[in-house]
């Protein structure tokens, strides 16, 4: 009966608030980053990037393993995006590109598997915008999830081996709208 009285009470007053405990609040922040080609002489340069933590990610470091959702390399002539199945890691991060598509226009990552790229690399296109499913973590609750995200180049300098592009990421836990909530 106590049990009843304080599930009951414990309704109230999580009604009484009004939100959602699980409801994930964000807000847009595009922000822009730089990574160098894998390809470039020098060791140790920031050439991946993980999209949750927001930070670009030294490969050639052992503790990072498998903890980056693409990394980029000159390949052919073109800067090419690379998910870590390309370089041969295990990883659930993959990317989807939408050629011709506009950074505001993208809302929401696709819900067909099929068309996410995860082993092979990707040619970077200025006109596209790409949608990226993150590495597999533990989430706020304990479980596993991926994260969405996107990106859109804005420039790519072969001859230096750089790319340069505006990225954000939703915070929500396997929630594929890449629109903040408000």
């Amino acid at each position: 009966m106590k049990f009843a009285l304080g599930l009951l009470v414990t309704s109230f007053l999580l009604a009484g608030c009004g939100d959602d405990p699980f409801l994930v609040r964000w807000r847009a922040n595009p922000t822009e980053a730089v990574l160098f080609a894998l390809d470039r002489e020098e060791l140790n340069k920031v050439s991946a990037f993980d999209m949750f933590f927001r930070t670009g990610v030294v490969i050639e470091r052992s503790i990072t393993e498998d903890q980056w959702d693409f990394a980029v390399e000159r390949q052919g002539g073109q800067m090419m995006i690379l998910p870590p199945g390309a370089l041969g890691v295990e990883s659930t991060a993959a990317l989807v590109p939408f050629a011709g598509t506009e950074y505001d226009e993208v809302m929401r990552a696709p819900t067909d598997t099929l068309l996410y790229v995860s082993e092979e690399p990707i040619p970077v296109d200025l006109t596209a915008i790409y949608v990226v499913r993150t590495h597999q973590q533990a989430g706020s609750f304990g479980g596993a999830c991926v994260y969405y995200g996107k990106i859109q180049p804005l420039e790519v300098d072969l001859e230096v081996g750089t790319f340069r592009f505006l990225f954000d990421s939703s915070p929500d836990c396997n929630n594929r709208s890449l629109v903040p909530t408000r």
